[in-house]
């Protein structure tokens, strides 16, 4: 076991660095099983949501292709004048988008 203290996670905020660096060796046990208990938790509930998302984008429109995601709507873009459909979507942080076809005029 090294005599040097360790090195905390770059992305750790410093605030909790140094509240960690100031807690006793049982406080530090209790944050690290509380801090376990609480990981699972919320992995626990991101599942949930993840599942309940599905359940609510379970029917896809027939024209959907495979290749777009059942969360895409679908948006009107104007092309030099020209109207056309295009399926879209967030994907992280990012909009994604899916030419469908043109938006006729005689509808």
């Amino acid at each position: 076991m090294s005599y040097e203290p360790p090195t905390p996670p770059a992305d750790l905020a410093t605030e909790v660095v140094n509240a960690l660096n100031e807690s006793t060796p049982d406080h530090l046990r209790e944050v690290a099983t509380y801090a376990e208990v609480l990981a699972e938790h919320k992995e626990r509930e991101a599942c949930l949501e993840e599942s309940a998302d599905q359940e609510e984008v379970e029917e896809r429109p027939d024209d959907l292709p495979d290749d777009v995601p059942a969360k895409a709507t679908i948006t009107i873009k104007d092309i030099n004048g020209n109207r056309y459909y295009y399926w879209q979507w967030r994907d992280g942080e990012k909009v994604k988008s899916k030419y469908k076809g043109p938006v006729n005029s005689d509808g």
